[in-house]
């Protein structure tokens, strides 16, 4: 609104005062330190984090209430690299709470970890070695092989740790974790026999996500649905050329002795070889006369009879209304097949490959056989054509492989008590969840919960405790802490010491050992003091997207296990995405790193970058031509140093509760300038105290100016709308309160006002604009803090200590600051027109501005504030009026409205203009004619009449009213 400096240098804030420290040394309320240092000219946030780095992540001592606490967890970023943005947010909203909270005087306990990311992990390394050594995982064998993953895991470790550091986190990191050390894998050991020994976990063959490439069942949530329209050439792991998908083959099936023929329709024509029927709608009238004989349909590969079945579920609508049954390659398939009772034929195996017993096609890569296939059909006249399909194609969002679902061997959770006991908690509110319009996503998932494959193939994570036991003929499986407690478990229940017994060499899905931390980071299974002190947690907040495959499943386990919660409230976050609202992508190249937000990167840097990831492997050369494009179009100048505390303050600056969250990197620069005015308000508050020493003061309202008084009074509504904002986990408003205190209210208006009587012969009052300058940044930066901890830790010690007794609802005054407002409109409507004059008036052309008032308030209040309106409105002189006539004969250079009871002048020795209405005028006088119509037409509603109340009705017809009298005057000005 209006600016008083240079945003970038501050050098005008000091120039009438020689800035030496302030006072004797100041002990710093939040962190104990009496160490200072001379401010720079200007803040500059990589030299001010260098110098607060350890300051700011220390644990408070003192000053905290043993019996209150609040406890959380971090979400455990992957080991598989650097921080994004999401890990960012995270960071910033839970130090937020755990500050905001320790503040209030709880314990605050917030436990830092990291997950060892098992699928995620293994395919980085893989790449890497592949790329820089030409070796594959087997290669190495799976010892050695793991040894590479420690040692990686180290190195990226480190970095997570440390840029978690670097963004201002202050965690608890003597509890830090890692899902695959010590304690947590006995946790899981006893977590898993636990539930195998209750019934909760079991084996059995099933249908399951699978890729090829990895050989190995995955997650839903590591499964992308990628859309395909029309035929698609696809990058496949394993084939030199491009696969094509998109494309819908018609197939004809021969009907035992007949000469009818039923077309299928499929997209995925090699898998008719596990084809073990066809199946049509019972009231589909094209097959009606087939319906009461068995019919049977000849399998033109296998060479025997599959049944023509009948079935309501069939779409007769989709292509012919006949569809074929592959139930050990699709999830529908196989309910079909398990409802009629239908055989299971497998066709293809782990690698991708057509098994043996296929003929011509055994052996064959699945893709390789799709082509054999197409050829065989149209030999034998059974092809009926292909034509274009939208389909969804599922890839594996780690190896990129197109997905099977196949029919292996694999360990499940038995969900469905557990999720019934979770609906319930939320049911009857024992557990909060916010935003609560999740809580329908919770019901859906979990009233429809399937059980939980856990088992991977994979070679790095927990190896699952389970043990096949083979005596003779007969196997069982066991579940142990170690092969010790296995073998004594096997000899109990055989009553015999010979068997063979081999762990099973699967491992367990990281989302299982996750799942226990609330727990197992606490101590669990043993009963700990930080498990009787902290458990259950307070808090959980994470992003919305792993509502289900994460924090559903700590419910879950946690009340099974512990017979708890593992914690009262669920906070979900939305999703990042870059300012134009995309998923941030590395194919679309606009995938922003915290660290690059904080340094500053120019462009080259980042195509360097993606170049460098692209030699470990991590990006193909396709991904990598796109991202370098997306680079350029994104920030052709790179990406400026913004700092930690402006990143931090950006991120909490949005509506975290929306599904997604825009990331604009201009916003965030933009909030280091805002931290470069307070850090200049500081530096002019620190030399005014330095002339008027208000060491000893008191503050006393009597003997306040009305601008000391509104500030203090808009100091109050921030803090008490900075409190409940936080309450409700509304951080956007917390930090909009406090942008618009020091910004809007504090620096642009209170502290130039203070440069009207900052002088020696107005000591009284300038001593006590300094008492209320030190108040407002003490108090406003006591609380900016969560949000800004290295900004603060800088400019803190240099200030009195925040009185922490200030009470709000003492100096909270909404007449003054209704008036204060009005005299805020007039003068930046003064400005405004000021600047939209057809030359725009500066202080050189000596503008002198005149305001005709229409109410004896109003007069009353220019009055006494006409030198802070001078000031406020760069005038040279400001000229009162309450004749109407005597105003109009004015000659101004510019003249307008502020408001029903307010127009104004500005007088310069510009010459006249001829047309005193300028382009401003027009619009403002537009926008008013708008508003009356529209106000107007909500008042002649009939529903509006009967519906609004007495007091809304009152308040419309006041502005209607003072819209017409506003707009008069504006066509006075205009015409």
């Amino acid at each position: 609104m209006f600016q008083f400096l240079n945003s970038e240098n501050g050098i005008k804030l000091a120039k009438n005062f020689k800035y030496i420290i302030l006072l004797s040394p100041l002990k710093n309320p939040i962190r104990g330190c009496s160490t200072k240092r001379v401010l720079e000219p200007a803040y500059k946030p990589a030299q001010v984090e260098a110098n607060n780095r350890r300051k700011v992540v220390e644990k408070p001592t003192g000053g905290v209430d043993e019996g209150r606490k609040f406890s959380l967890l971090l979400p455990p970023p992957n080991v598989t690299g650097e921080l994004h943005l999401g890990h960012a947010l995270t960071c910033a909203l839970q130090d937020v709470l755990v500050r905001w909270k320790e503040k209030q005087g709880c314990v605050g306990l917030w436990i830092p970890g990291m997950d060892h990311a098992g699928i995620a992990t293994q395919v980085v390394v893989e790449k890497k070695l592949q790329k820089e050594r030409k070796l594959s995982r087997h290669d190495l064998g799976r010892e050695q092989f793991l040894r590479e993953i420690w040692a990686w895991k180290e190195v990226n470790g480190e970095s997570i740790r440390g840029d978690l550091k670097g963004m201002g986190s202050r965690m608890d990191w003597d509890r830090e974790y890692f899902t695959m050390d010590e304690r947590q894998t006995r946790a899981l050991k006893e977590a898993f026999v636990r539930l195998f020994d209750g019934g909760l976990i079991y084996r059995d063959k099933s249908l399951v996500n699978w890729s090829c490439s990895l050989e190995s069942a995955i997650s839903d949530i590591e499964v992308e649905n990628v859309e395909i329209s029309g035929p698609t050439p696809v990058d496949v792991p394993g084939y030199s050329g491009k696969v094509t998908f998109g494309e819908m083959v018609d197939i004809a099936y021969k009907v035992q002795d007949s000469k009818e023929e039923i077309v299928i329709s499929t997209t995925r024509p090699e898998t008719l070889l596990g084809d073990v029927a066809v199946a049509v709608n019972p009231n589909d009238g094209r097959y009606g006369h087939l319906k009461n004989n068995r019919t049977m349909l000849w399998h033109p590969v296998r060479k025997e009879e599959i049944p023509l079945i009948f079935d309501e579920s069939v779409d007769p609508e989709f292509g012919t209304g006949a569809v074929k049954i592959t139930p050990a390659h699709d999830r529908y398939d196989y309910d079909m097949a398990k409802k009629h009772r239908l055989p299971l034929v497998e066709v293809i195996d782990s690698k991708g490959t057509i098994l043996e017993d296929f003929g011509p096609f055994s052996k064959l890569p699945r893709y390789e056989a799709r082509t054999k296939m197409m050829h065989y059909l149209a030999n034998i006249s059974l092809l009926r054509g292909t034509k274009p399909h939208s389909m969804i194609l599922p890839v594996c969002s780690r190896s990129k492989d197109v997905i099977e679902f196949l029919l292996r061997p694999q360990w499940f959770v038995r969900c469905e008590k557990m999720a019934r006991r979770a609906v319930e908690a939320v049911h009857c509110g024992q557990l909060k969840i916010v935003p609560n319009n999740f809580e329908k996503d919770w019901f859906r998932w979990l009233e429809n919960c399937h059980d939980w494959c856990i088992s991977r193939q994979l070679w790095w994570g927990h190896r699952i405790p389970a043990y096949e036991v083979k005596c003779g003929s007969n196997t069982t499986w066991i579940a142990a802490r170690s092969m010790e407690e296995a073998q004594q478990k096997a000899q109990l229940l055989l009553k015999s010491k010979d068997f063979e017994i081999i762990q099973d060499p699967d491992v367990l899905d990281t989302w299982f050992s996750s799942s226990l931390l609330p727990f197992s980071a606490l101590g669990w299974p043993d009963d700990s003091d930080d498990r009787k002190r902290f458990y259950p947690l307070d808090l959980m907040e994470t992003g919305h997207d792993i509502l289900f495959f994460w924090v559903a499943r700590m419910v879950m386990l946690g009340q099974e296990l512990t017979g708890q919660l593992p914690f009262r409230e669920i906070l979900l976050h939305g999703i990042i995405c870059d300012e134009n609202g995309r998923k941030m992508s590395k194919s679309l190249g606009n995938v922003i790193k915290p660290n690059q937000v904080v340094q500053g990167i120019s462009l080259e840097k980042l195509n360097r970058e993606a170049e460098a990831s692209h030699r470990s492997g991590i990006l193909s050369p396709s991904e990598l031509k796109k991202s370098i494009a997306g680079q350029r179009k994104m920030f052709p100048n790179g990406i400026p140093e913004c700092g930690t505390d402006a990143l931090r303050f950006t991120l909490c600056s949005s509506n975290i509760k929306n599904h997604f969250i825009n990331f604009n990197v201009q916003e965030c620069y933009t909030n280091k300038l805002f931290f470069n005015k307070i850090w200049q308000a500081t530096r002019y508050t620190l030399g005014c105290a330095e002339k008027f020493d208000p060491k000893g003061k008191q503050l006393s309202k009597d003997s306040l100016t009305e601008m000391d008084r509104w500030i203090l009074s808009r100091l109050s509504n921030t803090i008490a709308s900075f409190r409940s904002a936080l309450e409700s986990y509304n951080f956007h408003l917390a930090t909009a309160a406090l942008k618009t205190f020091f910004y809007s209210n504090f620096c642009d208006v209170y502290l130039e006002t203070t440069k009207v009587l900052m002088k020696e012969e107005h000591y009284s009052i300038a001593t006590n604009h300094c008492l209320v300058l030190q108040q407002c940044l003490a108090l406003g930066l006591y609380h900016l803090e969560v949000f800004t901890p290295y900004l603060v830790a800088e400019l803190q010690p240099h200030l009195p200590s925040p009185d922490l007794s200030f009470s709000p609802e003492d100096w909270i005054d909404a007449t003054l600051e209704s008036d204060i407002d009005q005299l805020l409109e007039i003068c930046q409507s003064v400005r405004q027109t000021k600047s939209e004059s057809p030359i725009p008036i500066a202080r050189k052309h000596n503008p002198v501005v005149h305001i005709l008032s229409k109410s004896d308030q109003l007069s009353s209040l220019l009055q006494r504030q006409a030198e802070n309106i001078r000031q406020l409105t760069l005038c040279n002189g400001v000229v009162l009026h309450r004749n109407e006539d005597a105003f109009n004969a004015g000659k101004f250079t510019a003249k307008s409205t502020a408001s029903h009871v307010c127009s104004f002048g500005v007088v310069t020795n510009l010459q006249p203009q001829q047309k005193q209405a300028d382009m401003g005028n027009s619009k403002k006088l537009v926008k008013f004619e708008m508003e009356l119509e529209r106000l107007l037409g909500t008042v002649n509603n009939e529903g509006y009449r009967k519906s609004a109340s007495e007091a809304v009705q009152r308040k419309h017809a006041e502005r209607i009213k003072q819209l017409r009298v506003q707009i008069e005057d504006m066509r006075k000005i205009v015409i």
